[in-house]
């Protein structure tokens, strides 16, 4: 059997470094590539062809669960597994509105990693048992059962992306530069997100964000 293709995706390099070491040291799995933010990431689904992602929530230029949703709603074959310091029900639920396969705190990474890994594979749900309280019995059996309803975000990546570097305080200019787009596609992107949330001014685009977890 071929060994199982695992990336990581992790700003925290010691971090990501010590999760491929515990990966690599069992027959049967494989790290093939490494991200430091979820842009990297998503560059890198089609050329590794990974059969798991594991990632964070908090990422720089695309944030964790917003590179979840690109990748089931792209690549729907690759599972994902969240590995993530936030245990709040709100992350948890969002997190499984995306579509992923597992919910995984890094605090019980050094024991529970492959029983997350081999549940995911074996095509089950995981989700760290400390965590069990946050879902309600009705959510957790539509989770189990892959039932669990899909968010739907109006807004494309790239729109999304605009939007947090302007919740963050950027300029258009700063946005151009930071993103590699031209001046004239800011406003553009602007506008289209505006008009597809209905908010008129920048404050109001601050709260969606943070509503949303953008920021």
């Amino acid at each position: 059997m071929a060994d199982y293709r695992i990336l990581l995706a992790d700003d925290h390099v010691i971090l990501r470094h010590g999760v491929k070491s515990i990966i690599d040291d069992v027959p049967g799995f494989c790290v093939v590539g490494e991200a430091d933010d979820g842009a990297e990431l998503l560059k890198m689904l089609r050329p590794v062809a990974p059969d798991l992602v594991i990632l964070d929530i908090a990422m720089p230029k695309i944030r964790g669960l917003e590179a979840a949703a690109e990748i089931t709603a792209n690549f729907p074959a690759i599972k994902i597994l969240i590995l993530t310091m936030h245990k709040s029900g709100q992350y948890l639920h969002h997190a499984l509105s995306v579509g992923v396969d597992g919910y995984l705190l890094k605090e019980d990474a050094p024991k529970e990693i492959f029983t997350a890994i081999e549940t995911i594979r074996a095509g089950r749900k995981y989700i760290s048992p400390i965590l069990s309280p946050e879902l309600t019995d009705e959510m957790a059996r539509a989770y189990q059962t892959g039932q669990f309803k899909i968010l739907s975000d109006p807004l494309t990546l790239r729109e999304r992306e605009v939007l947090k570097l302007i919740a963050e305080g950027k300029s258009n200019k700063d946005v151009a530069e930071l993103l590699n787009i031209s001046l004239r596609t800011v406003h553009h992107h602007r506008a289209s997100l505006m008009q597809k949330i209905n908010i008129r001014n920048t404050a109001g685009l601050v709260r969606y964000a943070i509503e949303k977890n953008y920021i």
